[in-house]
């Protein structure tokens, strides 16, 4: 048995905006960066991640503020449909003046949203950022989020929420509700989205029975993420619609069979620091065409699972591998038969370069990049 070596993650960085489906060559930027990340990714990714992951330029950058504006904030007159009520202290959401579109409130002190806040602007409001602040379910009063006919976005991250908030408006486009404690998201809530394409839900308390027929309504949604959870399974009934499935850190030990012929736009799919092993995937549970990425670092599988020969992207770092089976990659090797696989991470296994099959380069032909250690 070889030695296990440190092993580190892999950082992607994704060069895509969920509301517009990509052609195969437009897709990721892939960036390998181990966890001793230099000193000028670090400053990079600060910079990137400044904001978090809305559109947010600072009030002071865009001129005074306007006579009209609730006093805890600031609706600048270059930009007079938004109010920025963020990073203040705030104890409680503002009454918001009618005309606002975009309502920032993140980094507060907020416990409850009381009732009326958003009379004046339940048919125009577009964006709703409450993230960083301590609001819990039992505190959001009715009549308030509940009346929002028009909003697209809804970032509730960083919160104590225990139940999902959804908001009538058929308009939403992506919500956020990351670091809370939902233990339930029920079946039903997002029906109507049908305009709905992102939905973020790491960092909760959600089991693969609270999350059963949740995300079968948004018929458009294109990106779902349900990382650090308590999943045994990958979520069900999910639209055949998606593109993008990130599952990482639950306890996933097996995918069913035919699980991804029902998501034949699938690209990007990450189930790492799971609990999967060999007996939990079926024979070319993984071989569809569709698929772009692959990660399924950090488990326990002991040989490398049958993929298609058009994957790009293959995460098998820190598994119990102990065999490379050529056909794994290629089913015939030819002109025109081989893999497109571009990177390959193996290390933190039990195999080295000694371990591949002898016409290993003529299947792997393009890989640019392959890990062992």
């Amino acid at each position: 048995m070889t030695q296990r070596l440190p092993v580190f993650e892999h950082h992607t960085v994704l060069t895509y905006w969920p509301s517009t489906p990509r052609t195969r060559r437009e897709r990721t930027t892939e960036a390998m960066f181990p966890l001793r990340i230099p000193l000028l990714a670090v400053l990079i990714n600060i910079a990137l991640c400044q904001y978090d992951y809305y559109d947010y330029q600072p009030s002071n950058a865009l001129g005074p503020s306007g006579p009209h504006c609730n006093q805890e904030c600031e609706c600048p007159v270059n930009f007079p449909s938004a109010m920025y009520c963020d990073s203040r202290n705030l104890k409680f959401v503002p009454v918001v003046p009618s005309g606002i579109k975009y309502l920032y409130l993140q980094n507060n002190q907020i416990e409850e949203i009381k009732a009326g806040v958003f009379d004046n602007v339940t048919d125009v409001l577009r964006w709703l950022v409450l993230d960083n602040n301590q609001i819990t379910s039992g505190k959001i009063a009715k009549g308030t989020i509940d009346k929002l006919t028009a909003l697209e976005k809804l970032f509730f991250s960083y919160n104590n929420l225990t139940e999902p908030v959804i908001p009538p408006s058929k308009s939403l486009d992506e919500l956020k509700i990351m670091h809370n404690k939902l233990s339930k998201f029920p079946s039903g809530l997002l029906n109507d989205k049908e305009n709905l394409t992102s939905v973020n839900l790491q960092f909760n308390q959600l089991t693969s029975e609270s999350i059963a027929g949740a995300f079968k309504g948004p018929k458009k949604l294109l990106s779902l993420d349900v990382s650090h959870n308590k999943l045994k399974k990958l979520p069900a009934g999910v639209p055949s619609s998606l593109e993008i499935l990130y599952a990482d850190y639950n306890d996933i030990d097996s995918v069913g069979a035919g699980y991804l012929n029902k998501l034949p736009a699938l690209q990007y799919l990450r189930i790492s620091h799971n609990k999967l092993v060999d007996s939990g995937l079926p024979a070319g549970v993984f071989n569809v065409t569709s698929l772009v990425e692959l990660d399924l670092s950090f488990n326990k599988l002991q040989s490398v699972p049958e993929i298609n020969e058009q994957l790009e992207q293959l995460y098998l770092q820190a598994n119990e591998i102990n065999k490379i089976d050529l056909a794994s990659f290629c089913k015939f090797i030819g002109p025109v038969s081989y893999s497109h696989l571009k990177h390959l991470r193996l290390d933190a296994n039990n195999v080295t370069y000694s371990n591949m099959p002898p016409d290993y380069r003529n299947c792997l032909r393009v890989a640019s990049d392959i890990m062992f250690e």
